[in-house]
């Protein structure tokens, strides 16, 4: 697709596009200059960076979330910290089965904590 078809797709202006692409939050069309095309992968890289924009993080938080090779650390309560694959931010990844899963593993690691916190008062 041509950057008027991307614009229209993505719902952001033409200079957006090449700032994100200068900034290195999208990778850059193929092909020459006259003749650039954009993909799917182009919407989906302006779709994430502006869902992590409108989370509130600033351009240099995202570009260091994008660029995290070993995952990117949330803070989630004193002693918790959830650690994410940047590749999954912002993708609209469906999020409750991560929620159960959380869930359960936090259960049964509370649930030893107790058990070898009372074993160990007895």
């Amino acid at each position: 697709m041509h950057i008027r078809e991307l614009t229209s797709r993505a719902g952001v202006a033409e200079r957006q596009v090449r700032y994100l692409i200068a900034e290195g939050f999208i990778p850059p069309p193929r092909g020459g200059r006259s003749n650039a095309e954009y993909g799917d992968d182009h919407v989906a890289a302006i779709d994430r960076y502006v869902r992590l924009r409108d989370l509130g993080f600033p351009p240099a938080a995202i570009k260091l979330l994008l660029q995290s090779r070993e995952g990117v650390p949330f803070p989630v309560s004193p002693g918790i910290t959830l650690v994410v694959d940047p590749s999954l931010l912002a993708t609209g990844a469906p999020v409750q089965p991560v929620i159960d899963t959380l869930r359960s593993l936090l259960t049964d690691l509370f649930k030893e904590q107790a058990h070898a916190h009372d074993a160990r008062h007895d």
